[in-house]
């Protein structure tokens, strides 16, 4: 059942490929900020995929964060995803991101709950 205070994280460690100047974001060898945002997706993702009926999954809608401060090379970085409201099919997440100096982003995250076969079918 979807509701309030469900929660997941997710993680990964800072490699060439994950980069700012890697991903196109940015010219230096940090962690970039599409990669937190991708992160704290995955978080929220799956901090209700077991509550989700059968067949049906979450697409992301909205974000909004902060990039607050660089993480390095080799550096692990953990995103978290907390349900702060469920309002039938919109689902509202309060996201963070930290490594091991504190946090590194914080946001909001919006996704969608979606019949998986359907939303396929739309798609071209």
């Amino acid at each position: 059942m979807l509701e309030k205070g469900l929660t997941a994280v997710s993680r990964t460690t800072v490699t060439p490929q994950n980069t700012a100047a890697a991903m196109g974001s940015g010219d230096m060898p940090v962690f970039a900020t599409p990669a937190m945002v991708a992160l704290m997706e995955n978080a929220a993702m799956l901090a209700v995929a077991g509550a989700l009926p059968e067949g049906a999954t979450t697409v992301g809608a909205e974000m909004n964060v902060t990039h607050i401060k660089p993480s390095g090379l080799d550096t692990e970085v953990i995103a978290s995803a907390v349900v702060t409201e469920v309002d039938e099919r919109k689902i509202t997440f309060t996201v963070g991101a930290r490594d091991a100096e504190g946090l590194i982003g914080e946001g909001t995250h919006v996704r969608f709950v979606v019949d998986r076969a359907r939303f396929l079918a739309k798609v071209r």
